[in-house]
């Protein structure tokens, strides 16, 4: 019998091997001949069908080289020595730069170029970020130069606010604060030349809302009177739907306008005592019978808060303080008054009608006006009007503005669903192309990525982002910037001083 076992000296062939496994009993020397013989020719033919297949793959093997053309050591030679037959061509592709950042997404942009204040550093492309609202207007990438800021506590959006309007200083800006609620800008308003009026019960400083403000060069007399009636008759309709926090009837404004004119003939520049007196105690010319004290009555009353109430002292008589449009930089600190949020709310509306006139020169420069913890002014509808008129104008009037609030959850958090306080925080955004926000908790992701057309990827950056890292939307084009300080700068926004 035979069997075929593999080789140990050659893994991949078979090798024949034959043996006796039981030899028959009696054989003769014949037979063992035989079986002697044909186990060779099985021997010989093996080995002569692995010499035939050895010799067939030689043979391809040499066909093959015969058929291939190399290259030298050297290379091909020519202008084109490319270690390939023939000449290397690729065809050639052209398409706008739009279609190929999505074609090449491992790309970074340019950033918005080199005019402006330095910022910090762009985080994909490694250089300089650089950012004036101005100039993006004047280059046409925005259309209104109004920017909104957001980000949680201690992740560095005061920081960079600040930033911006000290480092704008030197190219001619002015900074305006109409309201500063903890008192974080008074610092900065002082070191760089500017001042910080200090607002709160028994404090010395009194501003008169009802001053004629500011007055620009160029404006004829009846024109300027009209501005200043105007300006006077909304603002005491304003503090009065703050106080009673309603809007006001046609009846009670009826009552403002009579009441305000008669102060106006008895003074130049009438005190808010004046105007509340005349409101409850009409002139008898003005009211023979006595309608109009009625009709005037809770209004009277809501302002007769501001000069004999808890939220006396401040505007109830001729202002100790005077806008300066010359200085760099102007901040209202009502720190003092954190707590009240109805007097914080008076005093913001004050203060903002303080510094309109000035605000709406058309030849006062460039003017950067700071909203700090917005969502405070957010809650109050004649705030907010006036806030909105203001971002509408921004662009007549050389402004740009800038809110500062924690969440965009707060634009959601205003008003009532279909209200019109809801409608005007979502214009407030609208008119803003430029949106900054720095790091967001969890549970804001979903509203903020909806609110601002976040990618996947941005939305999942957001949690991730460190102390002074921000993702920049400016239009259509998104930058992930990490704002730098100078020691100096450090020094003087740092808010963490009583925490370390």
């Amino acid at each position: 019998m035979t069997g075929r076992h593999a080789s140990p000296h050659a893994p991949d062939e078979g090798q024949l091997h034959t043996s006796v496994l039981v030899g028959p009993e009696g054989e003769r020397r014949a037979q063992r001949r035989a079986r002697r013989q044909a186990a060779a020719r099985l021997h010989a033919e093996a080995r002569a069908a692995h010499a035939a297949a050895a010799r067939a793959e030689r043979e391809a093997a040499k066909e093959e080289r015969r058929a291939t053309s190399y290259l030298p050591r050297a290379g091909e030679p020519g202008a084109a020595s490319l270690r390939t037959p023939g000449r290397f061509r690729l065809p050639r592709h052209q398409d706008t730069s739009a279609t190929l950042a999505g074609h090449y997404p491992f790309l970074a942009e340019g950033g918005l170029g080199s005019a402006g204040t330095f910022v910090g550093q762009d985080l994909y492309s490694g250089g300089s970020f650089v950012y004036d609202p101005w100039e993006l207007y004047r280059q046409g990438v925005i259309t209104a130069p109004n920017m909104i800021l957001a980000g949680i506590v201690g992740s560095g959006k005061s920081s960079l606010a600040k930033a911006l309007y000290t480092r704008g200083l030197p190219f001619g800006r002015r900074v305006y604060v109409p309201g500063d609620p903890k008192g974080e800008h008074t610092s900065v308003a002082r070191a760089v030349g500017g001042r910080a009026i200090l607002l709160g019960p028994s404090l010395p400083a009194r501003l008169n809302p009802l001053d004629a403000g500011y007055r620009a060069a160029g404006i004829a007399d009846e024109d300027w009177k009209a501005q200043v009636a105007a300006r006077r008759r909304d603002l005491i309709g304003a503090l009065s739907e703050t106080v009673l926090d309603r809007r006001l009837s046609p009846v009670e404004h009826t009552a403002i306008d009579v009441a305000l004119a008669d102060a106006v003939r008895s003074a130049e520049v009438p005190i808010l005592p004046m105007v509340v007196d005349r409101i409850l105690e009409p002139s008898p010319d003005d009211d023979p019978d006595g309608r109009l004290a009625e009709d005037g009555r809770m209004v009277g009353h809501a302002l007769r808060r501001l000069v004999a109430g808890d939220l006396s002292g401040m505007f109830d008589g001729p202002s100790t303080e005077t806008f300066d449009p010359t200085l760099p930089m102007l901040s209202l600190d009502l720190s003092r008054v954190a707590e009240n949020s109805a007097l914080l709310a008076v005093l913001m509306t004050c203060s903002s009608a303080w510094m309109e006139a000035a605000l709406q020169d058309p030849n006062g420069g460039r003017r950067l006006v700071v909203y700090d913890e917005a969502w405070r002014l957010m809650s109050y509808p004649s705030l907010l009007a006036r806030m909105d008129a203001q971002w509408r104008l921004a662009r007549h009037f050389g402004i740009s503005n800038q809110l500062i609030f924690h969440k965009l959850t707060d634009l959601e958090n205003v008003g009532d669903s279909g209200s019109r306080m809801r409608a005007l925080a979502s214009s407030l955004l609208a008119n803003a192309e430029v949106r900054v926000v720095y790091r967001q908790a969890s549970d804001q992701l979903g509203t903020t990525a909806e609110t601002l057309g976040l990618t996947g990827t941005e939305r999942s950056l957001l949690p991730t982002l460190g102390i002074g890292q921000g993702l920049w939307k400016i239009k259509d084009r998104s930058f992930v910037v990490q704002h730098q300080l100078h020691p100096a700068e450090l020094e003087l926004f740092d808010t963490r001083g009583r925490m370390l």
